[in-house]
């Protein structure tokens, strides 16, 4: 799984307002570098997309630089901010404190209002790995999707939401699987 580049959103810390949100100059170098370091490590069949711009932008690029196609899965689109949308990230901490239902230590059920908690973004993505796996049982895959997403998948993978990881910007996380079961993820380090 790789986090799509740096959006505008990204860039200007500000929860993006549209799914339509493109990414930046550096985001498109990003891209490029992930796209080297996928070519280097793996032999992927497909590239599977989130809807957003952001992650096709991203799929594209890495695409292009492997000659491989794009599938486009629309339960891998990010976390459904509601609220929050064109927010300052700043705003999320003020309003989960403000929150009655928001407990610190279950932060991944707080739902902002009209939004998703990231347990409903789990129960959401894991059904869509879980396809992508039966689909795609001894082939690599790519998969370009959202910090939220890739938070909630490793939460799910670990059984634990303490400790669950957020990649950098075009950070790739490796999922193994069996037939039967899928491996905890491993963040790759920077080659």
């Amino acid at each position: 799984m790789v986090r799509h580049g740096e959006s505008e959103g990204n860039r200007d810390r500000r929860f993006t307002s549209s799914p339509e949100v493109p990414i930046t100059d550096l985001g498109r170098k990003q891209a490029l570098d992930a796209a080297g370091r996928i070519a280097i490590r793996f032999k992927p069949h497909l590239i599977i997309s989130s809807p957003y711009r952001r992650a096709r932008q991203t799929s594209e690029i890495i695409a292009a630089e492997l000659g491989l196609p794009i599938e486009v899965v629309n339960d891998l689109h990010e976390r459904e901010l509601g609220i929050l949308k064109g927010q300052s990230y700043d705003l999320l901490r003020d309003l989960a404190g403000q929150d009655s239902g928001y407990d610190p230590k279950k932060g991944w059920l707080w739902r902002p209002e009209g939004g998703e908690s990231y347990e409903d973004v789990r129960q959401r993505v894991i059904v869509a790995i879980e396809d992508i796996r039966q689909r795609f049982p001894e082939q690599e895959v790519v998969v370009v999707s959202h910090g939220g997403v890739m938070l909630s998948i490793w939460a799910h993978l670990t059984g634990q939401w303490e400790g669950a990881h957020l990649p950098p910007n075009c950070g790739i996380v490796l999922i193994d699987h069996e037939p039967d079961r899928l491996h905890p993820p491993v963040l790759l380090n920077e080659d």
